[in-house]
């Protein structure tokens, strides 16, 4: 593992790895610089393979990478699932398959419990995390892995963080509809109309209310905002053109 990716600290047991890459250590050059994963944002894509190539080394795992579309379409991994199927949110029970998230600003989400029995991913930007009569990607997954919540731990990797990601009042309806407490996951940004969304709370509350309350990782601070930490960070809010990260677990 290149020493600058990130490794959750969380009580997950033995045979389950998980890591979120940052942009060292790969063979892209600028504005994709340098571990560029996303095989759909105008890289060579050589040097994506060879990004590629380096992760599933590191990982010592097969990495499946997802075609992610902002909706709440589960996939359930093994070794024969191809890259490029559309969904945003992976579970596995098979060793060695990684499941793997690619983000570059909307919030990552890796899920184990204390058995190891399982691991799963999910991508939540607001409209999957928000999705349809309060039922998003995480309610969905969920469903799918059919675990009690209170079984279940999750991690959150870095995001667009609390102050930079400014959103329309569509946005903060679209949770407080469902949820009258999401409204303190909002603050008014300058502009008229508009909102500074906290994600990583909007994503626990979500988690809570599935009675989820083994959660770690990113609190919103800023060293987990994609948008602001920028020498180590792809944001694509920040950068249009932007290479893409990757959250990764899996069983050994």
């Amino acid at each position: 593992m290149h020493p600058d990716w990130i490794t959750p600290k969380w009580p997950a047991p033995a045979q389950v790895r998980a890591v979120c890459t940052t942009r060292a250590g790969g063979r892209s050059q600028a504005p994709y610089d340098s571990l560029n994963l996303g095989d759909h944002v105008g890289d060579d894509p050589l040097a994506v393979g060879a990004n590629r190539a380096l992760l599933a080394q590191a990982l010592d795992a097969r990495p499946v990478f997802l075609q992610q579309i902002h909706g709440r379409d589960i996939v359930s991994l093994d070794r024969h699932t191809p890259h490029g199927t559309p969904g945003d949110a992976c579970h596995t029970r098979q060793r060695g398959v990684a499941c793997t998230i690619m983000i570059a600003d909307c919030l990552p989400l890796l899920y184990t419990d204390a058995r190891g029995s399982f691991v799963a991913a999910a991508h939540a930007g607001w409209r999957g995390l928000a999705g349809a009569d309060g039922v998003g990607v995480l309610e969905t997954l969920q469903a799918a892995l059919g675990e009690p919540g209170s079984h279940v731990m999750v991690w959150l990797g870095p995001c667009i963080g609390p102050q930079a990601f400014e959103v329309g009042s569509e946005v903060r309806a679209a949770f407080v509809a469902h949820d009258g407490r999401a409204a303190s996951c909002f603050e008014p940004a300058h502009e008229a109309g508009k909102w500074l969304a906290d994600l990583p709370s909007l994503a626990r509350q979500r988690l809570q209310a599935l009675g989820i309350t083994q959660v770690y990782g990113n609190d919103g601070g800023a060293g987990w905002c994609t948008a602001t930490q920028a020498s180590r960070f792809f944001s694509h809010r920040r950068d249009r053109v932007s290479g893409r990260l990757a959250a990764c677990i899996w069983l050994t």
